[in-house]
């Protein structure tokens, strides 16, 4: 079978490689942040200020989530941190990394920081996005705004900062988990070729992600009533009578359907016990993008749920994820030219 073809539910166990030691980009413009939140300095995305942000100065705020994990809120200025790649001798792939947390916090290790170390040991420059929260308590910032603005100026950013970080323009994608990985589905879907918005030179570059890589995202689906006692917000499975053969079936929304063409390359994964509208939606999208004629790769892994990012502490086949990453990176030729 044909590898951007697979449907995966049941991978068999590969140890992830240890992480190797990655070169850290001196900050053109930096953040305030908690240290110990932020091993790498940020590159503002504007430096002049994010358009939609002006006249707010709160500080970002980062909260211990326990376990080694942190959270990260109130963001006003969305940066990037660069996790480039030691000793490349020619330049490498890149991928824009959008942490989740229900577009009100954003899981910032599991999501963000430890992907990226493990790519940027992998051969794959990877540039964590701090992207403004359209749902945190009193935000003024929207989903299809300003935080999918903020995806796609990062985009342009890396392109535009390809030569200084030995990145080539022509093979960065990106990467979105929950949350996030709405905001690549937007980005898949709603790029300027080239931007054209002329605000500065960044502006010039285009903001067509060269793949995407969907991790358990949200906003495939039109909101729907949930049955009582069905699923939480975390994503827990359904447990009413019938089990999961009860669950009534979803719909892709209508307007990503429609664009579907449109999208590049992309790998997706998620749990097979996540809430439907994801477990059941992202092999819809999968099966839907093969009829338009999109290359695209799934895994779902049995008896996962929601929100199970990068923990090297993990065991069975979902420990295996960040390497067949890599592995259909290699496949599709992004990792070489």
């Amino acid at each position: 079978m044909n590898r951007s073809m697979i449907l995966n539910r049941n991978c068999a166990c590969i140890v992830v490689a240890a992480l190797g030691w990655v070169s850290a980009v001196e900050a053109q413009q930096s953040v305030p942040a908690t240290p110990s939140a932020t091993p790498h300095s940020a590159v503002l995305l504007w430096a002049n200020g994010a358009p939609g942000s002006e006249g707010k100065t709160a500080p970002e705020l980062v909260t211990d989530a326990g376990e080694g994990e942190h959270r990260v809120s109130s963001i006003n200025a969305p940066s990037i941190a660069p996790y480039l790649v030691r000793n490349a001798k020619t330049p490498t792939a890149a991928v824009i990394i959008a942490p989740g947390g229900g577009h009100q916090f954003l899981s910032i290790e599991m999501e963000g920081y430890d992907v990226a170390k493990y790519l940027a040991g992998h051969g794959v420059a990877a540039f964590v996005l701090k992207y403004r929260l359209a749902r945190e308590k009193g935000s003024t910032y929207t989903v299809e705004g300003d935080e999918l603005n903020d995806m796609q100026r990062a985009i342009r950013l890396v392109r535009a900062n390809a030569a200084e970080w030995n990145v080539d323009p022509d093979r960065v994608g990106v990467m979105g988990f929950s949350a996030g990985g709405e905001l690549a589905v937007l980005a898949a879907t709603r790029f300027h070729t080239p931007a054209g918005l002329s605000r500065d030179v960044v502006d010039r570059e285009s903001d067509k992600p060269a793949f995407e890589a969907l991790m358990y995202p949200g906003g495939l689906t039109a909101p729907a009533p949930v049955p009582a006692g069905a699923a939480n917000a975390a994503g827990a499975p359904f447990s009413g009578p019938g089990g999961l053969e009860s669950i009534p079936p979803v719909t892709l929304k209508p307007e990503l359907l429609a664009n579907m063409g449109k999208m590049a390359p992309a790998f997706m994964l998620c749990g097979a016990d996540d809430r439907p509208a994801i477990g059941q939606a992202l092999p819809q999208l999968f099966v839907a993008m093969k009829r338009a004629g999109v290359s695209a790769e799934l895994h779902e892994y049995a008896g996962v749920g929601h929100g199970f990012g990068l923990r090297f502490s993990q065991k069975g086949p979902v420990a295996e994820w960040p390497a067949l990453f890599v592995d259909w990176l290699d496949t599709k030729g992004f990792l070489r030219k």
